[in-house]
């Protein structure tokens, strides 16, 4: 059926993942008007941008949206979807993609999702859930070490501790019930979960893991290619967890015939529980696999395109993004019937995060940036942590500062275009991990 695509577009959010959404919209053949808010140094080189509307603001975001008269807006970041941003527009008749609160939920809370996966019997770690440390304590000490230590809400991808030893394990468990997000975190964090402190603890799964990006409308579903996160700061996955330090597509690891089974037995009784639910998700379905010894096994749902997953997803794709988007958020088997045109490059992706040294604690900002000149074939900086100084200098902005994203018949030579990128960076605080990719290049 055919469904006439949106002119006006607005896109939430300030990250390497917003970047890379837009310039998907604006290769589009039917050329809309695309906006972001806030966007970062690079968005604002492209289209135009509202930085002074923080990504947060729904009052501001749905005036923004009427008063450029837009058609469509595409949420980036999980903050604005778990606060209600689609349900705001929705009450205003301004189509969006991205589930309202109520599948927002699904990432807002770990123990939420943790429970539907139980009752839905899709396959995922053993775990118990406390408000209580003395409790935890015993718990932990009850259980093999490693073990997993989550805390309940959003955390931008630090609210877990794998802890290695059970004194680790304790102290993680102190430090999440007493953490108190600092402002304004704090009154976000307060509007999307229960105030009184909850902690996740799982048993450690062994194995690789894998990004499962699935767009989603009501029981229609798409997945889109696969890709393999690198999570931890270090190279050889040592250090503290972070946002995502680089990623890769396809994920070899993930065969055909392994990829049925995950959407048999994850991703079609994960969309359908949800529906089951009563929930009406349209948007991004994000699931993290273990690919553990006795078969895949949920880690976490996101509910929004997964940063820097999409650094690598999205320019693989063939076909245009606004319609697909497009039709998951208008529903009624629009997704189906688009998914129908969808093709997959043959390519390999591969994208190098720069962040600022100290993150994923503390790190400086406004460090001046200067970029190369010249980029080997199909190679693209995408702009995460940026803003521009009084001067106009390209300057640091956040912890991931930067995504170089190459493609390349082979993955070697993806790497190859993207490190030979990061290496002429000028960027005194830069700091990237050498190795993304490494475990399939090294298969």
């Amino acid at each position: 059926m055919s469904l006439p695509l949106p002119k006006s577009i607005l896109v939430v959010g300030s990250g390497g993942r917003e970047h890379t959404l837009v310039k998907s919209l604006l290769a589009s053949p039917t050329n809309p008007r695309v906006i972001c808010a806030p966007g970062n140094a690079g968005i604002a080189a492209e289209i135009p941008c509202f930085p002074a509307i923080a990504a947060d603001n729904i009052t501001a975001l749905v005036e923004l949206a009427q008063r450029e008269k837009i058609d469509f807006v595409i949420v980036g970041p999980e903050v604005p979807l778990s606060l209600g941003l689609v349900d705001a527009l929705a009450a205003q008749n301004i189509p969006a993609y991205g589930p309202k609160a109520d599948g927002a939920r699904l990432e807002a809370s770990k123990i939420y999702t943790k429970e539907l996966l139980n009752k839905y019997r899709i396959p995922t770690a053993a775990s118990a859930t406390f408000d209580n440390a003395a409790d935890a304590i015993a718990y932990i000490r009850a259980r093999p070490a490693p073990i997993v230590i989550k805390a309940d809400g959003l955390a931008a991808g630090k609210g877990v501790v794998v802890a290695q030893s059970h004194a680790e394990a304790v102290q993680a468990v102190q430090d999440l019930l007493a953490f108190v997000p600092p402002a304004p975190a704090a009154s976000i964090q307060s509007k999307i979960q229960n105030p009184k402190s909850k902690i996740l603890i799982e048993d450690y799964l062994t194995g690789e893991e894998t990004s499962i990006l699935v767009i989603v409308s009501g029981r229609d579903y798409y997945i889109l290619p696969t890709s393999q996160d690198h999570k931890r700061i270090g190279d050889g996955d040592t250090g503290p967890n972070t946002g995502g330090m680089g990623t890769y597509s396809p994920a070899e690891v993930v065969t055909p015939a392994l990829l049925a089974r995950i959407d048999r037995e994850i991703v079609k009784p994960s969309v359908n529980a949800i529906a089951d639910e009563g929930i009406d998700f349209r948007g991004t379905l994000f699931i993290g696999i273990m690919l553990t010894p006795i078969g895949p096994q949920v880690l976490e749902y996101n509910t929004r395109f997964g940063d820097p997953e999409t650094q690598v997803v999205l320019p693989r794709l063939d076909t245009d993004l606004l319609a697909l988007l497009w039709a998951a958020a208008k529903g009624n088997g629009r997704l189906a019937d688009a998914a129908k045109n969808i093709r997959v490059r043959p390519e390999h992706a591969l994208c190098v995060v720069i962040a600022s040294k100290g993150y994923p604690a503390k790190f400086p900002k406004n460090i001046p940036i200067t970029l190369p000149q010249k980029y080997p074939p199909q190679t693209t900086v995408i702009h995460a942590g940026t803003a521009r100084d009084a001067s106009g200098q390209l300057v640091t902005a956040g912890g991931r500062v930067l995504g170089v994203t190459a493609l390349a018949p082979t993955l070697a030579e993806a790497a190859k275009r993207a490190y030979a990128v990061c290496d002429e960076i000028v960027c005194e605080t830069k700091y990237f991990r050498r190795d993304i990719g490494a475990r399939q290049l090294n298969r």
